[in-house]
């Protein structure tokens, strides 16, 4: 077997989780240079994107994890560390954007 048998599953994880932490901004910046798209509508398909990208990424991540405990050599644990850093740090932005959104639905029903 190799020796970053868990590299693989950790760097598609590392990438989701940045993906995931990325989308909410991105959607804030094409909002911002385009007339075409407003900040709600992009924020309506960042955070459940957002989302998905950072369950992919949890999953890749706990598959890393688990071939990296069933290994004998601790090759790639910076990547695992990472990979899991950036999933959990891509559902935390998710989760608050939801949130974010309930607020506002809830107060423009308010008004």
């Amino acid at each position: 077997m190799s020796s970053s048998r868990a590299a693989g599953p950790a760097g598609v994880g590392a990438v989701l989780g940045a993906l995931a932490l990325l989308a909410i901004p991105a959607a804030g910046a094409a909002a911002a240079f385009t007339t075409r798209i407003t900040l709600l509508h992009a924020v309506y398909v960042a955070v459940p994107a957002a989302f998905v990208l950072a369950l992919l990424a949890l999953a890749a991540y706990r598959r890393a994890r688990s071939r990296l405990e069933r290994s004998v050599r601790r090759a790639g644990v910076r990547i695992v560390r990472t990979a899991r850093f950036l999933a959990f740090a891509g559902l935390y932005v998710a989760v608050t954007g939801a949130l974010a959104l309930g607020f506002y639905g809830v107060l423009h029903l308010r008004s």
